[in-house]
């Protein structure tokens, strides 16, 4: 069985482990390659490596750079990866905010992972239509 998310590049980043091992295994059983960072910085140094996520899984409050931050620096590529920020923040002034700067999708904490997964099955299916658009025009 492949799952919905089969060779799907995602990047959680989170530092409570519990959060990211739970949405890891998760999304591991859907077929998605996986990996996990716990601040702000080697999230940025995951999305310029070699081989870029598809996805990232954002908290909001990290180590050494927050998720805001995180988020501005990576929707400013090229080809951004789909951002969805997870977080245990309710405000709206929050969620706001991360709109304004380019987020695909807003969750909260905790977020159930069967919701998370088809969250991101829609996202994705979005994108794919979108280019295929795209393609049509050119």
């Amino acid at each position: 069985m492949a799952g919905r998310l089969a060779d799907v590049r995602v990047l959680i980043v989170d530092d409570d482990p519990d959060v990211l091992q739970a949405m890891e295994i998760t999304l591991r059983a859907e077929g998605a390659l996986i990996k996990g960072v716990t601040d702000g910085n080697a999230a940025i140094l995951a999305c310029q490596g070699e081989e870029p996520p598809d996805v990232v899984l954002l908290d909001m409050m990290l180590p050494k750079r927050s998720g805001f931050l995180v988020l501005e620096k990576i929707k400013g590529y090229e080809d951004a990866p789909i951002v969805v920020m997870v977080t245990a923040n309710e405000g709206h002034r929050h969620h706001a905010y991360a709109e304004s700067l380019g987020v695909d999708a807003y969750m909260h904490k905790p977020v159930p992972m069967q919701k998370l997964v088809d969250q991101l099955v829609e996202l994705l299916d979005a994108r794919e239509e979108a280019e295929e658009g795209e393609d049509e025009e050119e």
